[in-house]
């Protein structure tokens, strides 16, 4: 994930496209899935804790939304390849 001061908006997209390039090369989907997803528990957990400040906090959620935006791309580049798979 960019830094806050150096925001690429094509970063979750080029993140995307990494992990779509591993599916395309036979990974499994549902493990890239777990590889690009942050779970709401494991979240939870992290800012349920007391070593972490607030401005950390603040990093956690954005790095949990930027994950979230990857994962959807990846879905969305997945769901295209098999439609075009099964119009083949």
């Amino acid at each position: 994930m960019p830094a806050k001061d150096e925001f690429d908006p094509s970063a979750p997209q080029k993140e995307a496209a990494v992990f779509y390039g591993l599916f395309l090369r036979g990974h499994s989907p549902e493990r890239l899935r777990q590889d690009i997803d942050v779970p709401p528990r494991l979240l939870s957990k992290w800012l349920k804790s007391p070593v972490y400040e607030s401005p950390f906090r603040e990093d956690l959620e954005r790095l949990y939304r930027y994950r979230k935006q990857v994962l959807a791309i990846f879905e969305e580049l997945v769901s295209s390849e098999r439609m075009r798979a099964r119009l083949q």
